[in-house]
């Protein structure tokens, strides 16, 4: 009776096992990444916290194909693992928030950590969706951040609808997210918030009516703490073969929902100026503009941020539970310019002026090795104190990439970056100058 129940189990598990299809199997891709970052981010102020610390991560990824039919089937799953190795703050305190690894109780970095996730999808004709946690949205009004050793990851659902040529419509809701330095999933918040909310739902699209012009138009609530829309318009203009012109339009409309404003649900508006301090009042345009010749790019743009609020995002680094405990570990990016390696530019009233410029190395015969250099002044910042007062900071950044091209070492890469930011804000009022350095080591290898 035994052995008849376990062939029957056997032939179940078979059948089930064929039944996927060939699609899910055949079709599927499996990869494993290794990323070693060495993090050095030196507060200069009195009582600042520095930190320096060597990290290394590990990544592994399956995405199945769909099972054969109308409707396909499929399966997607990640394990990522952290280990420190070597470092942290040389002033520890469990106050502070590491943003390369999870910390115990004293605010020591812990040994290692590490994060399983998967997402279930289906496939209808060109419509996909998405259910699971290890979700990455790139998306105008969600941003995942991999800056660290681990990428940032969300729960929820994602649908993209691509049925027609040039049109894609995207729409979903995210009830919770790890952090970079996380191995938990905690709800969603913005800087300031204490409290933690579990639903962000969005919808929106990105239309090519030509393949020299993208529009986009994407609407995205956070309960209990901001409504937003954004437009975008991005045109190249191709003047001759290796030389062309290219302008990226981007406005923000951001107003407050539900609770904001009241109990744990704040939002500190970056600290600057702000008609409400709490609550969220805020429009954000910004224009930028490259100009490509041959292996030189030149980009030049602005952004505004009013004087009613701060931009806003999802950020959960301030998200605490019932006991008060620190759920999530900080780390969020944002679709602006402004967004660079020590600050982000979006204190309410600053109104930014940055410029890049980028080199490819590939027609010196060095392919693969490329360098930028970034500069970004923000002005006009209002002292919250109400007192007629207004300040300025700036920030500098310097990247170097190569990427290997061939041989034993193919697509092993390596990023040196060097940021240096300097403010005129006091620290009561969140100003702090910080010299950053990083060095990223990476390498992928692909099964399929």
């Amino acid at each position: 009776m035994k052995k008849t129940k376990a062939v029957l189990a056997a032939s179940i598990s078979l059948l089930s096992f064929n039944s996927l299809g060939a699609g899910f199997f055949e079709d599927a891709k499996s990869s494993v990444g290794l990323r070693t970052l060495y993090y050095e981010n030196d507060i200069r102020e009195t009582g600042g916290v520095d930190q320096r610390q060597t990290a290394q991560g590990v990544r592994v990824d399956y995405l199945s194909g769909f099972t054969e039919g109308t409707v396909g089937f499929g399966l997607d799953v990640q394990a990522l693992l952290g280990l420190n190795l070597d470092g942290g703050f040389d002033n520890e305190s469990a106050s502070t928030v590491n943003t390369v690894t999870p910390v115990k109780s004293d605010g020591s970095p812990v040994d290692s950590w590490g994060r399983l996730g998967g997402n279930a999808k289906v496939r209808i004709s060109k419509t996909e969706l998405k259910l699971g946690n290890a979700l990455a949205p790139n998306l105008p009004i969600l941003v995942t951040n991999n800056s660290r050793v681990m990428p940032q990851a969300f729960e929820g659902g994602v649908i993209n609808y691509k049925e027609f040529d040039g049109l894609n419509l995207v729409g979903g809701k995210i009830t919770n997210g790890s952090s970079r330095a996380s191995s938990n999933y905690s709800a969603l918040g913005v800087s300031g918030g204490s409290r933690g909310s579990n639903s962000f739902v969005f919808f929106g699209g990105d239309w090519t009516p030509r393949k020299d012009l993208l529009l986009q138009y994407y609407h995205s609530k956070l309960e209990n703490y901001y409504v937003q829309d954004f437009f975008g318009l991005v045109y190249t203009y191709q003047i001759v073969p290796g030389q062309s012109l290219k302008a990226d339009l981007r406005y923000f409309d951001n107003g407050s929902d539900g609770k904001v404003g009241a109990g744990g649900y704040i939002f500190n508006n970056a600290g600057g100026f702000a008609s409400k301090p709490g609550e969220v009042d805020n429009k954000t345009w910004s224009a930028m503009f490259t100009y490509t010749l041959g292996s030189s790019a030149l980009m030049l743009g602005y952004q505004s941020v009013s004087d009613d609020g701060a931009m806003v995002y999802v950020s959960s680094g301030n998200v605490r539970d019932g006991n008060n405990n620190l759920e999530g570990q900080g780390g969020a990016s944002v679709y602006l310019f402004t967004d660079a390696m020590a600050n982000t530019f979006v204190r309410a009233g600053e109104n930014t002026t940055f410029g890049q410029y980028s080199y490819d190395f590939a027609a010196n015969g060095l392919p693969g090795l490329k360098a930028y250099f970034t500069y970004l002044k923000g002005e006009n910042i209002k002292d919250r104190a109400g007192n007629g007062q207004k300040y300025s900071e700036w920030e500098r950044d310097m990247r170097v990439d190569y990427v290997v091209q061939s041989g034993v070492l193919k697509d092993f890469g390596v990023s040196l970056m060097r940021g240096n930011f300097r403010t005129e804000i006091p620290g009561s009022q969140g100003g702090a100058d910080i010299d950053q350095t990083r060095l990223y080591l990476n390498y992928t290898y692909s099964f399929k």
